[in-house]
């Protein structure tokens, strides 16, 4: 007996630690088996996701218990099979209490609080723990005054119960009731703490969490944690140090909520600190970081973190993904995004909805507006609408990002109209955000201004900076000031104001007021974000900077192809344009200063090294501009060579002297693309030719509605596979 007890506690304890095999190896081994063994070794399995294993172990059993029975049930609960677990309870020779309560917690657990009510009610014995259980139901469904009912009939509250009360009227916003009986208990546990300060957290009433949290007699990390994520996700970022500096222990979970709040304040760099601080870091860690680097703009970075955790043998899990794939979508790299769809194959999250719509967004570059196909986003608004299909305020945005890019500025003003009186969806910020950007385009700056002091909520930092874009475009000094003040006293550390300011100065010779901005910057210690443009060549990313002040490894030949195409420019006509050039010098300096702009030092890297048959695809942080955007477009022309320049606002497509995504917007309203014949054979699409170009022309419908310039076949097929499980 004392060699079988000790057995079945290495039997249990192998199981735990998911070692099966060696915990058959012990059961086998056992030349007497008692009913306790058998128990032990199908929880095993259960526990490790056999139930197919342990259900043969357990007919196999030579004598069985009620408890064998409820160990059967609960496996199956365990397991989520409820139609095999009602089966057992409904053939056991005898229950008892765990034998009802197991079965109403499968109920529960899975959502099905009519039927845990139901059987709750026939129970003909309960005890604390089947009340507690049917409250947590109640509970969890929100059904806060049945928990009520419940609760007041219970013969015994103990403080479990008491503590899920409070919890759940937390849950539905109802503090006041919450905390009353939270200060009528006389027993509180370290959970009814902290239960009632995550409740006022959750509440956005931080203030009277800290002060509940001031008072506690004892706090684990799960209390520091849950006051330190009242900061964090209101952005009370100083505090939320300040209390992270204090916590006794620093879990992974506040580590990762800290990493969080700063990326998301715009502290991305001490967010990496804390991230390579870190002890221990679980999945979270890594997206949480992966995920700051995304939202904040540093795609390079967020590719080499994902990288790293790879190298590291961490496993990504679904929200890294998520982020990785967005940042494919934002460098236009189709490489890295297909290998991070073969791993969402792999671990079968391919089917999901959401993913299947990302997968899209990648395949199809970020959609139709920022490849300058806004009249194809205008025209599949319209086919939503004929179909019925509810517009929502995200498609809206779409809309009116459309209208912008297109420059119809009086339909944009008619959707904006019909978005709030036909389709009843009130305006967000975002969408004053793409009116301004509408009529700032189209240089209607005091209607534009007018729209801002109009609107029901404070504009925010993209509006004031779409019409500080539009004012330095239409040289409009004195209202530029004015969005210039606003940005500064939004985001003192952004440098955005400042260098747009400086610009529209230059451009009128005011070099004493550039002069005097940027020592301001320097007072305030604002940095200017560098211009850089990136090429992906054979899966390494290079990166090239403004000027030569970092040379690349073979800058001499990227120096030599620049002096080349400087000739074959100036033979076509070409003249730098120095008003792009915004500091004081001569005019010599300027030529020089354009001509070793980042995106043209990508181009020429990008014309040494990629195939003559491929096009070069050239990614920038910042907008291209006026200058580099002449320059590449003659490039285009000059050299044969089709390039893809993909900045900070949209697509560039050039090929044979023409930017197509400007040119088609304006010449033809339908899809297209430049695509092989075999590709529209196979589609039934349409051909025809202009300006020595092959155009296609394809019906809205299905994958087809996707229109792409330099499609591949392999995009294509992805879309075709993709599309119709979302539609």
């Amino acid at each position: 007996t004392y060699c079988s007890n000790i057995a079945n506690i290495q039997i249990t304890r192998h199981g735990r630690l998911g070692q099966l095999d060696r915990a058959r190896e012990i059961f086998e081994s056992l030349q007497h088996k008692n009913i306790v063994s058998w128990n032990s070794i199908v929880a095993c399995y259960f526990n490790n996701n056999q139930p197919k294993e342990a259900r043969q172990l357990f007919d196999e059993m030579p004598e069985r218990t009620t408890v064998s029975w409820n160990g059967l049930l609960s496996g199956y609960v365990k397991n989520g099979m409820l139609e095999d677990a009602r089966t057992v309870f409904d053939q056991m020779p005898e229950r008892n209490v765990v034998s009802w309560t197991a079965m109403i917690r499968g109920y529960v657990e899975q959502g099905l609080v009519g039927e845990a009510e139901s059987l709750f009610g026939q129970m003909p014995e309960k005890n604390v723990v089947s009340w507690t259980v049917m409250l947590g139901g109640f509970i969890k469904a929100d059904e806060i005054d049945k928990a009520r009912r419940l609760f007041d009939a219970m013969p015994v509250k103990d403080v479990v119960a008491k503590t899920s009360m409070v919890g759940g009227y937390c849950q539905v916003g109802r503090l006041s009731e919450a905390r009353e009986l939270f200060d009528e208990m006389g027993e509180k546990n370290l959970v009814t703490w902290t239960a009632m300060i995550s409740g006022y957290v959750q509440n956005n009433r931080v203030d009277v969490a800290r002060k509940l949290f001031e008072v506690m007699p004892d706090k684990n990390e799960v209390s520091w944690t849950a006051m330190l994520m009242g900061y964090t996700q209101s952005g009370r970022m100083e505090e939320a140090m300040e209390l992270f500096n204090a916590m006794p222990y620093k879990s992974v979970v506040a580590c990762n909520a800290m990493i969080l709040g700063l990326g998301q304040n715009g502290d991305v760099g001490k967010a990496r600190w804390i991230f390579d601080q870190m002890r221990e870091k679980d999945g979270g860690t890594w997206s949480a970081m992966i995920k700051t680097y995304e939202r904040k703009g540093f795609e390079l970075e967020a590719l080499s973190l994902f990288s790293l955790m790879q190298a590291q043998g961490v496993r990504p899990n679904f929200p890294s993904l998520i982020s990785v794939l967005s940042v494919c979508s934002s460098l236009a790299s189709l490489d890295h995004g297909r290998e991070i769809h073969a791993q969402l194959v792999k671990a079968l999250f391919d089917t999901d909805v959401y993913v299947g719509s990302v997968l899209i967004t990648m395949y199809v570059k970020c959609g139709y507006a920022q490849h300058g196909l806004g009249e194809e986003a205008l025209e599949m608004f319209r086919k939503l609408c004929s179909l019925d299909i509810a517009a929502d305020d995200v498609t809206f945005i779409g809309v009116l990002s459309a209208c912008s890019y297109t420059g119809k500025i009086e339909e944009g003003l008619e959707m904006f109209e019909l978005m709030k009186s036909k389709y009843l969806v009130d305006p967000k910020t975002v969408h004053y955000a793409c009116m301004v950007d509408l009529l700032g385009r189209g240089g209607r700056l005091e209607e534009a201004m007018d729209l801002i002091n109009k609107m029901p909520m404070e504009a925010d930092a993209i509006i004031w900076g779409s019409l500080m874009g539009a004012c330095r475009t239409h040289m409009n000094l004195e209202m530029a000031e004015v969005a210039a003040k606003k940005l500064l006293q939004l985001e003192p550390w952004n440098s955005g104001p400042y260098i747009l300011l400086s610009n529209i100065y230059a451009s009128k010779g005011r070099w004493a007021a550039v002069a005097e901005l940027r020592k301001a910057m320097r007072s305030q210690d604002v940095k200017k974000t560098p211009g850089c443009s990136w090429i992906v060549i054979e899966k390494e990313v290079h990166m090239f900077r403004g000027g030569d002040s970092r040379p690349h490894p073979e800058q001499s030949l990227i120096v030599g192809m620049l002096e080349y195409l400087g000739g074959l420019l100036k033979e076509a006509g070409y003249s730098p344009d120095g008003s792009f050039v915004l500091h004081d010098v001569d005019e010599e300096e300027k030529v020089h200063s354009l001509g070793y702009h980042s995106e043209k030092l990508a181009v020429a890297y990008g014309l040494l090294k990629v195939p003559e048959r491929m096009p070069i695809r050239i990614m920038k942080n910042l907008r291209v501009c006026g200058d580099c955007h002449s320059a590449i477009k003659l490039i285009s022309q000059v050299t044969g060579r089709e390039i893809i320049v993909r900045d900070a606002n949209r697509f560039h497509h050039f090929k044979d002297g023409f930017n197509l995504h400007h040119s088609l917007n304006n010449k033809l309203p339908f899809g297209v693309g430049v695509v092989s014949d075999p590709m529209c054979a196979r589609r039934g699409w349409k051909k025809l030719q202009m300006q020595d170009v092959c155009y296609y022309h394809w019906p809205l419908s299905g994958a087809d509605q996707f229109g792409l310039f330099g499609i591949s076949e392999y995009v294509m097929d992805m879309v075709d596979q993709l599309l119709p499980h979302l539609l």
